[in-house]
């Protein structure tokens, strides 16, 4: 592929978002929250210098972060050197007319085991950190707080928006 073809699909939709039709920020975080709500699992891509890896994994949200729980594997080798992350969920495809999918960019942080906020979340989740001891495994927490959400959703195209909206956050601006 020649390099304007890059630079041009590179900048397919910031092209786009110029002119677009964006939804008033709560009622689009309104809907985020909805679709995030719908869901339990996601893609987590993770990265660090030329290893890369996407991971399928069920995440719980809550006070405007995402919360996964794992056993290990190889997303904690780009954790331990990068906490840029990506989060997709979506909707399966049926056609045009019906698309939801949403990406997240992210901080990920890791929460020390058996911390109380890591208690906390195995209470919300409703795992029992004795038998959890007694099993003899261990289930790491990543937190990931949203930096950036770009969501694609057909419905809002019958509700007089583009298709894409997207929301950024500062520190202190969260989702909710």
């Amino acid at each position: 592929m020649s390099e304007l073809s890059l630079k041009n699909a590179t900048e397919f939709w910031e092209k786009q978002d110029e002119g677009s039709v964006k939804m008033e920020r709560l009622a689009l975080i309104q809907e985020m929250e909805k679709f995030i709500s719908s869901h339990n699992t996601c893609a987590l891509a993770t990265g660090a210098e030329d290893f890369v890896r996407c991971t399928p994994i069920e995440y719980t949200y809550k006070n405007d972060a995402f919360w996964l729980f794992s056993e290990g594997g190889l997303k904690f080798r780009a954790l331990s050197k990068n906490n840029n992350v990506c989060l997709a969920i979506f909707d399966s495809f049926t056609d045009f007319n019906s698309l939801a999918g949403m990406q997240i960019s992210g901080k990920a942080e890791m929460i020390d085991m058996w911390s109380e906020v890591y208690l906390n979340t195995l209470a919300f989740r409703k795992i029992n950190p004795e038998v959890l001891k007694k099993s003899g495994n261990q289930l790491y927490l990543i937190k990931i707080k949203p930096t950036r959400i770009d969501y694609l959703c057909s419905e809002f195209k019958k509700l007089g928006f583009d298709v894409r909206q997207h929301i950024i956050f500062s520190a202190e601006n969260a989702l909710s």
